[in-house]
């Protein structure tokens, strides 16, 4: 099999000649005679053969119980990424439902005023199976290389485009797609809580006793204790609490919207722009929101990493298993909350998606216990979130700690790392607190690590035949998603400037 480029210098690797295809025979069949006619004759014990045989079977079956002769670095034992090799389909399932399902769907309805009914449906859909066949890609290239895992998105990247130029091109969008989300996270969840107060306390408590700022400590404050759970694993239930909660209050926020009248000025014409450069940009920016709801592929690898592996039982398999279940949830619920919610508010929706809308719109004829469970719901998966989208930065916190210490950490010190973490992230949030505003700029930044990054990594590690069908699929989707990324990011920036967004620093809203 044809290595990456620069992937054969490292001291990972084992080069372990091949075992010689005539010497594994089908099992049950004879063995050869030989010349002097004492061959074929089988011992008493029922097959056993020759003692040849017997060492390439149990050269075999060794092969079959370590697996890919991997030489596995002992610092992999101490991280929390690598630390528990316990997962399983159903893990996968959790964890791929918990990281590719969030607030993010939620703004899907406001891209379909720029797109229309058809554009929009035709873009999501595209954006859908593209993803799912990037992902499949991570998935099958976790262990390309015989006796080397790729555990991290950055790894894999290095291997595929050599380690200066992989470390480049991955480690920015990987950290923003780990610590930027976290930091959303916050500022979602924090404010959902001051709604959810709003609602279940009423005009007694208005205005709020407690501001904003607070709120996002109190989010905060919850998510460290949360994070003190020790490896990626050990979190498997809350990613499940984190599925579930997301599943159910998108389809809550979209069956009460079509469930009660719409607004009487309700428009669904495409918004008109003045000029065609106008047009162009802001149909670029809309694009952007719909890739933005796509995530969780800088995850994929760092999930199939908890999982055992042997040639007999290869970890793709149940990893893609249990992929499989998650985004067949996650389409059954952004399709119904994009169209369902275009379809209940059409242009009038609110920059701030659905849950958004249904505060503005119906929380008067909406029954308040429904509204504050939404939001609850909302706060729960934020919370789960945060642990899963966190566990890449608690994981090179803790790399760098045993990389010069050459042991791992006390839990005084990995708690210490994770309560830095988490309030350096409330910090970033206060600063920032227009970061949940910037959905098209940031879908557009981060798009190379879903779309793009994944098809050129195939081509270098796989090595396809020239003018073959995978290789035209694979240089045609990763151009062609380089290309969008840098249009999202210009439509994004564009839009920051016409709709003159202020960025006020230090001042979150009251």
């Amino acid at each position: 099999m044809a290595t990456p480029e620069g992937a054969a210098s490292e001291p990972e690797l084992v080069s372990i000649p091949a075992t010689p295809h005539g010497l594994s025979t089908p099992e049950g069949a004879a063995t050869p005679t030989t010349g002097d006619g004492g061959g074929g004759r089988s011992s008493k014990g029922g097959g056993a053969g020759t003692p040849g045989r017997r060492v390439v079977d149990g050269l075999r079956g060794y092969l079959e119980e370590v697996g890919h002769l991997t030489r596995l670095d002992p610092r992999d034992a101490w991280l929390p990424v690598t630390e528990s090799r316990g997962g399983n389909a159903r893990y996968a399932a959790f964890h791929s439902l918990n990281a590719g399902l969030g607030f993010q769907a939620l703004l899907l309805p406001l891209a379909f005023p720029g797109l229309g009914w058809s554009w929009g449906v035709i873009s999501l859909t595209i954006a859908y199976f593209w993803q799912l066949y990037t992902l499949w890609i991570l998935v099958k290239l976790h262990e390309a290389v015989p006796g080397r895992r790729y555990n991290r998105y950055v790894e894999l990247a290095q291997a595929a485009f050599g380690e200066k130029l992989g470390m480049w091109l991955a480690l920015f969008p990987t950290i923003y797609l780990s610590a930027g989300t976290a930091t959303a996270l916050i500022l979602v969840g924090g404010e959902t809580m001051k709604l959810f107060f709003q609602i279940v306390c009423g005009p007694l408590c208005s205005p709020s006793p407690i501001t904003t700022v607070e709120w996002y400590l109190v989010f905060t404050s919850l998510a460290v204790i949360l994070s003190q759970l020790p490896n990626l694993n050990s979190i498997a239930g809350l990613s499940l609490i984190g599925g579930a909660t997301a599943i159910m209050y998108c389809t809550m926020s979209w069956v009460l919207s079509v469930s009660q009248p719409r607004p009487a000025t309700v428009s669904y014409d495409p918004v008109k722009s003045a000029s065609f450069g106008t047009s162009l940009f802001s149909t670029l920016n809309t694009l952007g929101i719909v890739a933005f709801a796509f995530r969780g592929h800088n995850l994929a690898l760092e999930i199939q990493a908890t999982m055992p592996s042997t040639f007999k039982h290869p970890a793709h398999v149940p990893m893609w298993r249990g992929t499989k279940v998650a985004y067949l949830l996650i389409a059954m619920c952004l399709f119904p909350v994009a169209v369902g919610g275009y379809w209940a508010y059409g242009n009038m929706m609110p920059p701030g998606g659905m849950l958004a809308a249904l505060y503005a719109f119906h929380s008067h004829d909406t029954p308040r216990g429904l509204l504050a469970m939404t939001c609850l719901l909302v706060v729960l998966n934020c919370l789960s979130s945060f642990q899963i989208y966190s566990m890449p930065v608690f994981d090179s916190f803790e790399a760098y700690y045993t990389g010069r210490t050459n042991r791992p950490c006390s839990p005084w010190v990995r708690s210490g790392f994770r309560v830095f973490y988490g309030f350096l992230s409330l910090f970033i949030s206060v600063a920032l607190p227009f970061l949940s505003s910037l959905a098209g700029l940031l879908g557009g930044l981060t798009l190379p690590v879903t779309f793009a990054y994944p098809c050129f990594m195939w081509i270098h590690v796989k090595k396809p035949e020239r003018f073959s069908f995978s290789w035209y699929l694979n240089w045609g989707l990763g151009l062609l998603g380089t290309a969008f990324s840098l249009a999202f990011s210009l439509g994004g920036v564009w839009s920051i400037v016409s709709n003159g967004m202020k960025f006020k620093f230090f001042k979150p809203p009251n």
